[in-house]
């Protein structure tokens, strides 16, 4: 295969991966013509790749107007992985256990390109509910666990890694890059985070890392609580998760 050749084919196969994450980001079916659009990708070149991905099971026709949603292929996907992943398996009995214990809603986060996201997560058994959508990305800078799992990066690679877009916090001020640094820095020699989250007003948030043999953050173990709450158990919670987060990075 020529090496024009091969490039175009690498374009289609990073568009195909484009329209799989468009479809889980949206939760909902789409119209191939909606897809191209949301992409701002050419309609024929979208319709060409759902056809491929129909064809291999990876998308399924919805409804009569030909809508697709993520197919069932995508979903024994994610079994094997998990299957093969015994983190996942070992950390929902590990939330189980701090849900048990502190009362609160507790995460297993990872990220996901360049993006965080609540990949397992336990509510607390209060009368109103402190959760996320599991699965959502969510932009680094936004969470406690965005200050454990870049520490193994250069400031550079940081920079390179997040998009300018992801500084801007919800209520429209910006994240100081220097400022952001320091508390990764801070947080990889603690072995801990937590602030006031950023997404909401009465919440404090709660991270520890889960760490390879390298000792590289490959995901974080989290706890999210009322601010009164977390004032209150500070210490306890701080230290069910650092010992939590210990548990797991003994099977990574």
């Amino acid at each position: 295969m020529k090496e024009g050749q091969i490039r175009k084919r690498a374009r289609g196969i990073d568009r195909a991966f484009d329209i799989l994450d468009h479809l889980r980001s949206v939760k909902v079916s789409q119209r191939p013509a909606e897809i191209a659009q949301a992409l701002g990708a050419p309609t024929s070149t979208i319709y060409d790749l759902i056809s491929v991905l129909l064809e291999h099971g990876m998308l399924e026709v919805t409804d009569a107007n030909g809508s697709v949603f993520l197919g069932r292929r995508v979903y024994f996907l994610g079994l094997a992985y998990r299957e093969y992943f015994d983190l996942t398996r070992e950390a929902g009995v590990v939330l189980d256990e701090i849900t048990a214990t502190t009362k609160e809603t507790s995460q297993f986060c990872m990220l996901d390109g360049n993006k965080y996201t609540v990949a397992l997560q336990r509510e607390g058994s209060r009368p109103f509910r402190i959760s996320a959508n599991v699965g959502e990305r969510t932009p680094i800078p936004w969470t406690a666990s965005g200050r454990l799992l870049l520490g193994h990066l250069g400031d550079d690679e940081i920079r390179d890694l997040i998009p300018a877009d992801d500084f801007v916090l919800p209520d429209g001020s910006h994240t100081d890059f220097d400022a952001y640094i320091a508390e990764i820095r801070q947080a990889a020699k603690d072995g801990f985070f937590s602030f006031d989250s950023i997404v909401d007003t009465f919440t404090h948030c709660f991270a520890a890392p889960i760490r390879d043999q390298n000792g590289v953050c490959v995901a974080t173990v989290c706890i999210v609580a009322p601010k009164d709450d977390a004032r209150k158990n500070y210490a306890q919670y701080r230290d069910a998760l650092k010992s939590a987060g210990d548990k797991l990075s003994h099977n990574v």
